[in-house]
């Protein structure tokens, strides 16, 4: 009972900070309408796991190291950049593909496995994301909190992340949105791209 104010306090912050747009939000719309609500849940859930990574080198000290090191932390932020910078391009250059209205399966359909590697690097490899936890846990969890209080944590963490997602994907499928979609499939595209481009300058040049 004397860690549930704790546990408020840390749901309602990462809700929050689930729900601004950022690199997770654009990939989570971009795999829902290119694909298909199926692949956006299964990114959705790439990005909980990728939560689980952020979690885990918290609670076990690694935090420690990537804190006090800027080779470590500049590694993991030139590997977002690339990453999201390369997906942008490949959103900008592909080629456009009708989807059935009514229809879940989309012809040029990803494997979940896919879908949830891309929902999964996209969140490990998003520096924000990095200090947003190296943050939450030295200051508002704190080091004085039991290893499986802040696991459990965690745990609701990476499941708010992925039910957020999931609806983020279900609302964005929904037929009138789709059909308005196929109609300007290249230029949302485009719009996708660029916007994972910008994300990816404004990260190397914070």
């Amino acid at each position: 009972m004397e860690y549930l104010p704790l546990f408020g306090s840390v749901l309602i912050i990462h809700l929050m900070a689930v729900m601004s747009p950022g690199p997770d939000f654009i990939m989570a719309l971009r795999n829902s309408l290119t694909y298909s609500r199926k692949t956006g849940i299964y990114t959705a859930i790439g990005f909980g796991i990728g939560i689980g990574v952020h979690v885990l080198y918290c609670v076990f000290g690694l935090a420690l190291i990537i804190q006090s090191s800027p080779l470590i932390f500049n590694i993991i932020k030139y590997l977002g950049v690339a990453y999201l910078g390369y997906i942008g391009v490949m959103s900008i250059i592909s080629k456009t593909s009708n989807i059935e209205v009514g229809k879940q399966e989309h012809l040029n359909d990803i494997s979940p496995l896919k879908a949830i590697r891309i929902g999964f690097l996209t969140n490990v490899l998003n520096p924000k994301a990095t200090l947003f936890f190296l943050s939450l846990f030295t200051f508002v969890i704190g080091p004085n909190v039991p290893t499986f209080i802040a696991l459990i944590l965690g745990g609701l963490m990476m499941l708010n992340t992925a039910i957020w997602f999931s609806l983020v994907a279900v609302f964005f499928t929904q037929a009138k949105i789709r059909t308005l979609f196929n109609q300007y499939q290249k230029t949302f595209n485009v719009i996708f791209g660029l916007l994972l481009i910008a994300i990816a300058i404004k990260i190397l040049f914070t």
